[in-house]
């Protein structure tokens, strides 16, 4: 790949993530702002995990971003033809590593600030450094073998010769 096709592939995954932030937001927001302060469960375990309000409308949130994410990204972004399965499993083990320490973190500016809508502003932190992380990952380790081997690559590749 030259300059310029690094450069287009960063700018795509930025427009995608930027769908998927969209995505985020919006659930995040439905949760947080609707759903969560309204549930009225009996089970007290249940009721201890929503107590934690940014963690449980974090994590919903990111689950639909991430799928909207691997879908485009891996079609259009990455051009990748690559075991659908195998490719979802290395950005769960991302995602398995980053989630946590992103919400702990969360969690943790949550509990020690009192700014009005500070979980909005940790929100957009996050997802700024998800952005960045998660290209690299997909394109130093999920996609490093396999870019431009989908049918949409070929078909471009064989309309310029």
């Amino acid at each position: 790949m030259n300059k310029k096709d690094n450069v287009l592939q960063a700018i795509k995954f930025a427009l995608f993530s930027a769908s998927a932030g969209i995505i985020q937001v919006v659930s995040f927001t439905l949760l947080n702002e609707l759903v969560i302060p309204n549930v009225n469960i009996q089970n007290e375990a249940v009721m201890k995990i929503l107590s934690a309000e940014y963690g449980v409308c974090y994590l919903i949130a990111l689950v639909l971003s991430v799928l909207w994410n691997f879908t485009f990204n891996r079609k259009f972004t990455f051009k990748s033809a690559t075991n659908i399965p195998k490719a979802m499993l290395k950005i769960f083990g991302f995602y398995c590593v980053f989630t946590p320490v992103s919400t702990i973190i969360g969690e943790a500016v949550m509990r020690n600030t009192t700014w009005e809508f500070a979980e909005y502003i940790v929100l957009a932190c996050t997802m700024m450094t998800n952005m960045v992380t998660e290209f690299l990952f997909c394109r130093f380790v999920v996609y490093k073998d396999s870019m431009n081997t989908n049918e949409l690559a070929k078909e471009k590749a064989n309309a310029q010769k």
